[in-house]
């Protein structure tokens, strides 16, 4: 799979460790290395702006894609390739997607958990083929990572989906598996206006 572009998901806050700062930076530099796009929340604060820095500081694109609500409440940062603005979290993170040939999740919160579940969802239901993945840094992933086996587990979430969401501590070897990724044969969505 030829990855032109990445979205990453990650906090607004930097975190309370200095290795999620150091991992923002070093997923930054693997991205321009393999000439990969990253697209971004558009935030000049916390991972997110460490991350877009990083890509930026070696020569790399950044795309940031923000609501105008949100924009008012966080800094945005102003040295991107491309920002875009739009009226709604639902735009926002649609507009992400399609940019984007994976998605990658950093340490972060409720927002960065929900947009990589989400987007893992849409693989599931076979609304996309693209590959879905969390970078665990200093273990930051490990109890959901292990929350996620027991669902599995209790058969609530099936096998081939749980494959679906992989899981690294390096960022290099999390792209090299992206780059190779082959979703399951998974029921395709089907549009009921479509029907």
């Amino acid at each position: 799979m030829h990855l032109k572009s990445i979205c990453v998901y990650c906090g607004s806050s930097p975190g309370r460790l200095d290795a999620y700062a150091d991992s923002a930076r070093t997923l930054g530099k693997a991205l321009v290395a393999r000439g990969i796009r990253l697209v971004y929340g558009g935030a000049s604060i916390g991972v997110m702006g460490i991350v877009a820095d990083a890509v930026l500081e070696a020569g790399g694109q950044v795309v940031g894609v923000i609501p105008k609500p949100l924009a008012r409440r966080e800094v945005i940062h102003t040295g991107l390739t491309e920002i875009h603005l739009t009226k709604s979290m639902h735009e926002r993170k649609s507009l992400m997607a399609e940019m984007s040939d994976g998605f990658i999740a950093l340490p972060g919160g409720i927002g960065t958990l929900e947009e990589i579940f989400e987007i893992w969802t849409w693989a599931q239901l076979g609304i996309h083929a693209k590959p879905c993945g969390l970078l665990n840094i200093e273990g930051y992933f490990d109890k959901l990572t292990s929350f996620l086996d027991g669902a599995t587990e209790e058969q609530f979430i099936k096998q081939e989906h749980r494959s679906m969401l992989l899981v690294d501590t390096n960022a290099h070897k999390l792209l090299d598996r992206f780059s190779t990724y082959e979703a399951p044969v998974v029921r395709q969505w089907i549009d009921v206006e479509e029907t």
